[in-house]
């Protein structure tokens, strides 16, 4: 067995500290993996990401790009750069914007979680910290904005409470007898984090002396995942890179609507509005041009008396549902069978249709159409659609296969 005395499970705000070499081995991927008899470096675990840093000694400065928490073998101190010796004194020294960052994450979730939990009796089941955001998972039923815009807004009361945060080691006797917000998944001494007046809980993160130190908590969004409201939130001074992104973006759009900021809203609803005028006239006019294209294919076609007529016909670059219109528009005509297609950079279209009086079966033809192209397809007897691989030769000798089809019968 060979521990690792955790220095920052009493001060998280100890950035330097110096330790021997207990261990040192190579990793697959090259790097090396340094283990000390005592370390102020956070390992990954319980949601919270590692410390990163450094380590000094007589052989020079080396990277700590990873810490793993490697049970009774204590904290692995993953480097890049030469490893000192086993029985080595070596020099840590803690990043600690990236420290703080995570603590005040942290922090944050405490909070939060317990809010959730005096408002509506919903527990914390899941915590990460993400690169730019963090996630819990809460048990909230019947979730809605308000009600996490309510829990988040008791959250910000106690930050700025600046309630007192004390930490301290316990004995599971000890533990057994306080009002934990979550009972302990493990035995022994336990670390116990103390939100003064607010929340207790069980914990070997990293924290803030104070709650006043998180700043502020904003809720980015929130989702229904795995039968639990996962939330998305910021802290601190991720809360204020995201509000610097988000209100930059907002600057960017209002000028590209030549408005303030504040009307944003305003002129986006107005905008939609005008778009859903025009696209309902667009329509109208599609409408009236597929009825004149309809006329002039079926004017094009002449047939004898009581003789169908077969309209074939490839476009460039039309999708399916303006295919379907045409054919709709087309076998409101008696004897009428229609075949239209589209190519689009070697992909095809189909649609075949044929109106009431004619008793041949579409959904048969497309299936032997795009079996022709390698695609797929199908329908009804009386309209069917698909698609495959073609150019604009295939596709006509496709056509001319299925017209021949019916010619014959």
């Amino acid at each position: 067995m060979n521990t690792t005395g955790r220095l920052y499970y009493l001060d998280s705000y100890l950035l330097e500290f110096t330790a021997r070499v207990t261990a040192f081995a190579e990793m697959d991927d090259q790097r090396f993996a340094v283990t000390l008899d005592e370390t102020a470096f956070y390992p990954t675990g319980g949601g919270q990401p590692s410390d990163t840093g450094t380590l000094e000694s007589s052989t020079g400065v080396a990277r700590v790009v990873e810490c793993i928490d490697a049970g009774s073998e204590g904290v692995l101190h993953v480097i890049e750069g030469e490893p000192p010796q086993t029985g080595a004194r070596v020099a840590g020294r803690i990043d600690w914007p990236r420290r703080f960052e995570h603590l005040q994450q942290h922090t944050a979730q405490h909070i939060l979680s317990q809010a959730f939990i005096k408002l509506y009796d919903a527990e914390t089941h899941g915590f990460r910290i993400m690169e730019r955001w963090s996630e819990i998972d809460v048990r909230l039923e019947n979730p809605s904005a308000e009600r996490i815009r309510q829990a988040t807004q008791l959250a910000n009361e106690i930050v700025w409470e600046n309630r007192p945060v004390r930490v301290r080691l316990v004995t599971a006797e000890e533990a057994a007898r306080m009002s934990l917000r979550k009972a302990p998944q493990r035995e022994g001494v336990l670390r116990i984090v103390e939100i003064e007046g607010f929340d207790t809980n069980a914990c070997g993160g990293t924290h803030a002396r104070a709650t006043g130190e998180v700043g502020v908590i904003f809720a980015r969004s929130w989702e229904r995942a795995k039968g639990m409201t996962r939330i998305e939130f910021v802290a601190g001074t991720r809360a204020l890179k995201d509000y610097d992104i988000v209100n930059e973006t907002a600057h960017r759009i209002a000028a590209s609507f030549s408005v303030g900021r504040d009307e944003i809203e305003q002129s986006t609803l107005r905008l939609t509005d005008e778009h859903k005028e025009l696209s309902r006239r667009l329509r109208a006019l599609e409408a009236t041009l597929i009825e004149a294209e309809a006329e002039e294919l079926i004017r094009q076609i002449n047939p004898g008396l009581n003789e169908r007529r077969i309209v074939a016909r490839i476009f460039d670059r039309r999708d399916h549902e303006s295919l379907k219109q045409l054919a709709q528009m087309l076998i409101q005509r008696p004897q009428t069978i229609v075949l239209l297609a589209s190519t689009d950079g070697g992909a095809a279209r189909l649609v075949f249709a044929r109106s009431p009086d004619i008793q041949a079966d579409m959904n048969l033809l497309m299936r032997e159409a795009c079996q022709e192209l390698n695609g797929r397809g199908g329908g009804r007897p009386d309209m069917a659609q698909g698609g495959g691989q073609a150019n604009s030769t295939t596709l006509t000798q496709t056509l001319k296969l299925i017209t021949e089809r019916l010619n014959a019968n």
